[in-house]
């Protein structure tokens, strides 16, 4: 279906809860066999969870890092082009003049690379007795934000605690984003709290699509993630929840359901910008 604009209407999306080994080669075989699934079931973008290729350890990102291009995103690229699929590929860190990066690549179709977003803010969280994290013992923060183009929507890009920010949301919905993904790696304390709190408040404050994915959960892994990869609509509601192991889960994005919430709540066109604003510094 074509909106009114000549753009699809609503496409399939299938968004991949992978359970992370520390063999980083079978978890990019694993990942491309599960792209290769979905596809076959119709999705045209896929979606990957943060740290997809490593597991999620300040102690494991130094020595599962790469370049990029490299190994794994070499490896997304031709999935992506062999699957003519628009490919979100989670996260993997990355090595870059001496610094390392979580990071996120998007390929075309065509295998080129559509964006690379490094994680703007990073997971440092002291809650005491349950969780101490600090991403910033081994990470630095990326700078820019990360949106690219579909024939469906225009897309926005963050990862994991990205999330917590809603003035990132916001910003990619003025910059004409109908569709947030998130690849994440929430924990068992922040996961049953607020993973789907967050999603439904992005969701709902900038009236779009969000889509989260999460590694399946490992309870012998040092971090245990909390799993539960879901979609979000415009209305707040949850369109698509997966449990906590290995699956990959599929939905649709109505678009025109996106245009009838904005219609019907149009809060995008009743804000106050003589009392507030929220502005890009940087692009």
């Amino acid at each position: 279906m074509l909106s009114a604009r000549g753009a699809m209407a609503n496409f399939h999306l299938a968004l991949i809860q992978l359970h992370v080994s520390t063999v980083k080669s079978d978890n990019l075989n694993k990942a491309c066999g599960l792209i290769r699934k979905a596809t076959a079931q119709g999705a045209k973008v896929v979606v990957l969870p943060e740290c997809f290729n490593s597991p999620y350890s300040t102690k494991y990102f130094s020595e599962y890092a790469e370049k990029i291009p490299g190994e794994s995103t070499q490896k997304l690229s031709e999935v992506a082009k062999e699957c003519g699929i628009y490919l979100i590929g989670g996260s993997i860190p990355e090595e870059d003049a001496g610094k390392l990066y979580n990071t996120c690549t998007v390929f075309g179709p065509d295998g080129a690379m559509l964006a690379k977003h490094r994680k703007i803010h990073l997971f440092d969280i002291n809650v005491p007795g349950k969780i101490q994290f600090r991403e910033s013992e081994t990470l630095s923060p990326g700078n820019s934000f990360s949106v690219f183009d579909t024939p469906y929507c225009k897309v926005g890009l963050g990862i994991c605690y990205d999330i917590r920010f809603a003035e990132l949301a916001q910003i990619y919905t003025q910059k004409g984003c109908q569709l947030l993904v998130y690849p994440g790696a929430f924990n068992m304390t922040t996961g049953p709290a607020h993973w789907e709190l967050l999603q439904r408040g992005r969701a709902v404050d900038n009236q779009v699509y969000v889509a989260t994915a999460s590694p399946a959960r490992d309870e012998k892994a040092s971090y245990i993630a909390w799993g539960h990869s879901s979609v979000v609509n415009p209305w707040g509601e949850v369109i698509a929840k997966a449990g906590t192991e290995e699956t990959v889960i599929y939905t649709d994005i109505d678009l025109k359901k996106l245009a009838e919430v904005r219609q019907q709540i149009p809060i995008l066109t009743q804000k106050r910008s003589d009392l507030y604003s929220v502005e890009a510094k940087r692009e």
